[in-house]
C-alpha cells in the first residue's frame, strides 16, 4: 500500500513538472480542415493560419501562465497571487484577441460563458471561431483552459460538455439582476 502511494505521489510530481503535450501538424491541420468546413467562402490560407495560431499561442500562453496543474488547480493559484493569470476567460480573452489581430475576411470570433445559471458549478468561459456573418453556435470552440493549456477544440454542436451561452447575453443578464429588474434568459 505505502509502495501504491509513494509511485502514485512520484508521478503526479513527474507529470505536474512535465511539459505540455506539443501540438502535431496533424493537429494543426485537423483544425484547418474543421474551419475551413464552415463555409465554402472560406480563404484556406486564413483557416490554415487561425489553426497554426491557436496552437502555437495556446502553447506560448501555457508557458506565460506558468501552467504546472490541472485547470481547477491553477485556477486556485491565479486567485491566491501565485499565477498572473490563466482562468478560463483571460484564456478565452486572450486567444480571442490574439486571432482578431489577424483581421480575417471570411471568419469571425466569438465568446461565450456555459454554467453562469447553475450554481453547483463555475462558469467557463471559451473563444469560437465561425464564419464571417454567422453566430456562435454555427462556429469551432477553441478551449485551452479544459484540459490546462492543452487546446480542445471542437464544432459548438458537438460539444455536449457544456451548454454555451453567448457572453453579452449572460453579461446583460448579469446586469439586469444587479439591478433588480431580472429579465428571462431568451431561449434558443
Amino acid at each position: 500500500m505505502i509502495r501504491a502511494l509513494a509511485f502514485a505521489a512520484a508521478l503526479a510530481i513527474m507529470t505536474a513538472c512535465s511539459a505540455l503535450p506539443s501540438s502535431t501538424g496533424d493537429e494543426v491541420q485537423r483544425l484547418s480542415d474543421e474551419i475551413q468546413s464552415l463555409g465554402p467562402d472560406i480563404d484556406p490560407q486564413e483557416a490554415d493560419r487561425a489553426a497554426r495560431i491557436a496552437y502555437a499561442y495556446t502553447a506560448q500562453l501555457a508557458q506565460e501562465y506558468e501552467i504546472t496543474d490541472p485547470p481547477l488547480i491553477h485556477n486556485a493559484k491565479v486567485n491566491k497571487g501565485l499565477r498572473p493569470r490563466g482562468l478560463c476567460w483571460h484564456w478565452a480573452e486572450d486567444i480571442e484577441r490574439r486571432l482578431n489581430q489577424e483581421q480575417f475576411r471570411t471568419l469571425e470570433m466569438h465568446r461565450a460563458i456555459a454554467n453562469a445559471d447553475n450554481p453547483f458549478r463555475i462558469d467557463h468561459s471559451t473563444a469560437i471561431i465561425s464564419r464571417k456573418g454567422e453566430t456562435m453556435y454555427d462556429g469551432v470552440v477553441l478551449d485551452p483552459w479544459r484540459y490546462g493549456g492543452v487546446l480542445y477544440w471542437s464544432p459548438l454542436v458537438e460539444d455536449t460538455r457544456y451548454d454555451w451561452v453567448p457572453r453579452e447575453v449572460v453579461l446583460e443578464k448579469r446586469r439586469q439582476e444587479q439591478m433588480g429588474r431580472l429579465k428571462p434568459l431568451a431561449a434558443n
